[in-house]
């Protein structure tokens, strides 16, 4: 019991870990719009984010569940294996974030999951594949494409109801209103996202015996939520950079467009108690956004790099958790 109790604090500090990383990792997400198009100063943008990020932690548990527990079962695999999930899950999210390439920590993490349950169990019948394919696989194809045509339809309608309006009143007006779809996008993140970490300590909580049923404690949720917000308060200059200027040129309009469509997708994802990744859907928006001005507009080069991070994440992190299994299976 005693080695139990210390793995399990291990555990939640790797989690905890995992979720600041997520936070300083996705800032960009919520942020890098309204910082491109001087809505907010980086700091304020930032302080904005890590605030509404804290109070999304807290909407729900759903998500939680279809990470901790609906894809491979907590009973199934010992609290050593879930400890190398994540860190080859850091170690991902750290990759990605020293080049700049916004990738999934969602899918990270799901990714790790299955890989270290193959690898544990030398058998693909852990993994529940129907859940996989339902709640992980078909959302991360299709809330990109949802994304998509909901900026790019988001921006022809803004385009055509404020076409009788002057430039000037309507990028000062846009301005303020990206602060509230930052706001938006931010609590969405928290919401989606922080569940994830929720997930993963609960499971641990469940292998360990110190829970009998999959109910995130209270605890549990501060934590990730103030884990969560502290990494968000750092932010992530690199990928701010990339999703701010790399994919499309922004103006307040376009940037409101973008913040408020892929918030409005996430939403629905978690509704449908679906991981999504924040990172890929405000992405593909601004990449709507941009395409309905002018398909040349997009930096299709740029986006081509972030869709081969999207379709290698799960495939990757997957092989890079099978390997730590094989390797701590020798001490173990």
């Amino acid at each position: 019991m005693h080695s139990t109790i210390i793995l399990t604090i291990f555990i939640v500090v790797f989690t905890l870990a995992f979720d600041f990383i997520n936070g300083f990792h996705d800032t960009a997400t919520a942020v890098a719009t309204s910082i491109t198009t001087k809505a907010l100063k980086p700091k304020n943008a930032i302080l904005l984010c890590a605030i509404f990020n804290f109070i999304g932690a807290f909407t729900g548990t759903a998500v939680a569940k279809t990470v901790g527990d609906d894809i491979v079962s907590s009973k199934a695999i010992p609290q050593w294996v879930i400890l190398c999930v994540l860190i080859a899950a850091i170690i991902w999210n750290l990759i990605t974030w020293y080049f700049g390439i916004p990738s999934s920590s969602s899918h990270a993490l799901i990714g790790a999951l299955v890989g270290a349950g193959i690898a544990y169990t030398s058998s693909f019948n852990i993994v529940n594949w129907y859940n996989l394919f339902h709640n992980v696989v078909l959302w991360l194809f299709l809330s990109p494409v949802i994304g998509f045509i909901v900026g790019y339809i988001l921006m022809l309608l803004l385009n055509w109801i404020l076409k009788p309006f002057r430039i000037g009143i309507v990028n000062r007006i846009f301005l303020k209103l990206q602060v509230v779809a930052a706001a938006f996008v931010a609590l969405n993140h928290g919401g989606n996202d922080a569940q994830k970490s929720m997930g993963i300590v609960t499971m641990s909580l469940l292998s360990g015996g110190f829970i009998s049923t999959f109910d995130v404690p209270v605890w549990v949720m501060a934590c990730c939520a103030l884990s969560m917000a502290l990494g968000t308060s750092l932010g992530g200059k690199r990928i701010i950079k990339t999703m701010g200027t790399g994919v499309a040129k922004l103006n307040p309009v376009s940037g409101f467009a973008a913040q408020t469509g892929a918030a409005s997708v996430i939403l629905s994802a978690s509704l449908f108690h679906a991981p999504v990744s924040t990172t890929h859907i405000m992405t593909t928006t601004i990449m709507g956004v941009g395409a309905s001005r002018n398909f040349k507009s997009v930096k299709w080069g740029v986006a081509k790099n972030i869709v081969w991070a999207w379709i290698l994440t799960i495939p990757v992190t997957a092989s890079i958790s099978a390997l730590i299994i094989l390797v701590a299976k020798q001490f173990v």
